[in-house]
C-alpha cells in the first residue's frame, strides 16, 4: 500500500491511510490476531456485525424514501 504525503500534510496522509487499512480489513484482522477468541466469542462477534450493517442499511433506505 503506498500513501502519498501532499504539501507536508502528515496528518492528512495518516487519516487517509487509516481508512484504506480499515476498509481493507487489515485492522479487524490484526485486532483479531492480538488474542485468542473462542468460536463461541467469534460467532457472537460476527452475529453483531451483521446486525449492525443491517441496521445501517435499512437506516439509509428510510433516509433515501
Amino acid at each position: 500500500m503506498k500513501i502519498e504525503v501532499r504539501n507536508g500534510n502528515v496528518e492528512k496522509a495518516l487519516r487517509v491511510m487509516k481508512k484504506k487499512l480499515k476498509l481493507s480489513g487489515a485492522m479487524l484482522e490484526l485486532k483479531e490476531r492480538m488474542y485468542y477468541s473462542k468460536p463461541s466469542e467469534k460467532r457472537r462477534e460476527a452475529k453483531k456485525r451483521g446486525i449492525k450493517r443491517q441496521n445501517k442499511l435499512r437506516k439509509e433506505r428510510e433516509n433515501n424514501m
